[in-house]
């Protein structure tokens, strides 16, 4: 029952595998919840190594939890600073190794959905209610679309937006339900909806759409691995200017109704190549250190000179396996 608000039976896995658990000499996750394993079961001698996901801006990203790993793998400056101020972590435990998924994305032909429209605009809410649009304006957002068949929506949220009945968040307590897609949206010729399957993780939509459209989502800098416009819906009235936890809203106009969403589409193109299109290319710098050698190759070669005993460098990189 309580699967339906929180992860209870993730949780319930690591009790019932604690032998397994004792048996590895390194574990590497990309989430938080197996820091459990040290905290709460006591597998002291197990490294664990965090290879993060995505490359956002919200201060959960960067709190103290972080500290706990044995090791972390990171994609580029801005997020290696932040761990070392925020978190508090050592320079030593933290390597940058660039952004592995984007290795999937690097020979990727970009798909054109929705053809017959003149844009294709991604909507890609995230699912914590209190940062979230989707809950206060996302049924006036896929209004505005029904209005506006020049231009196409994409909508692909994160994928945790309708995994349960509620959403529960933790960083700052809230819960709210999202309720369901009405019928009317689902007849639309200018309307794709895909509300969890592997595309909405993979980089298909943010290679494919022309612009951007958000709230609090990371998936915001893997659309910039492409510049291009973007518009941010800042539905709670945040005060988000020099807000480190809202860096990515730099890249595009912030509007605070669904109402400016028409203005904003039809200056969206002018806006970005006279203001937005340096700054997105600046932060794209500070969030992926890429280099020739795939992020993928990178990161596990940090992870092997770990294991070996030794301190990750970018020195001690080098080309493992074929």
């Amino acid at each position: 029952m309580l699967g339906k608000i929180i992860p209870a039976h993730k949780l319930l896995i690591y009790s019932d595998n604690l032998d397994f658990f004792h048996s590895l000499d390194v574990l590497v996750v990309a989430e938080k919840t197996s820091l459990l394993l040290k905290s709460r079961y006591g597998l002291n001698n197990l490294a664990i190594i965090h290879t993060r996901h995505g490359a956002g801006d919200r201060a959960i990203g960067f709190n103290k939890a972080s500290a706990g790993f044995d090791h972390v793998l990171c994609s580029g400056p801005k997020i290696r600073d932040r761990l070392i101020q925020e978190a508090g972590l050592a320079p030593e435990a933290i390597t940058v190794v660039g952004y592995p998924k984007f290795d999937l994305a690097r020979d990727k032909p970009a798909h054109r959905f929705l053809p017959t429209c003149e844009k294709v605009v991604l909507y890609n809410p995230h699912p914590s209610p209190h940062l979230s649009s989707w809950y206060r304006h996302g049924i006036q957002v896929l209004d505005t679309f029904l209005d506006y068949p020049r231009h196409g929506l994409i909508f692909a949220p994160h994928v945790m937006l309708f995994e349960r009945n509620f959403v529960v968040t933790i960083d700052k307590l809230t819960i709210d339900r999202p309720g369901a897609i009405p019928q009317r949206f689902l007849r639309g010729d200018n309307m794709q909806f895909d509300l969890g399957s592997r595309a909405s993780t993979d980089m298909t939509y943010t290679l494919a759409a022309d612009i951007y459209l958000g709230d609090a989502s990371s998936q915001v800098y893997e659309f910039l691995l492409n510049p291009r416009p973007c518009i941010f819906l800042n539905s709670h009235r945040h005060a988000w200017e020099g807000d480190p936890n809202f860096l990515h809203w730099q890249a595009g106009e912030v509007i605070v109704d669904p109402g400016q969403l028409p203005g904003a589409l039809a200056r969206a193109h002018d806006l970005h190549e006279t203001r937005y299109r340096a700054v997105q290319e600046e932060m794209f710098a500070q969030s992926f250190d890429l280099s020739p050698l795939p992020s993928s190759v990178r990161a596990a070669n940090a992870i092997a000179d770990f294991v070996q005993g030794r301190k990750p460098t970018r020195s001690h990189l080098r080309l493992v396996g074929t």
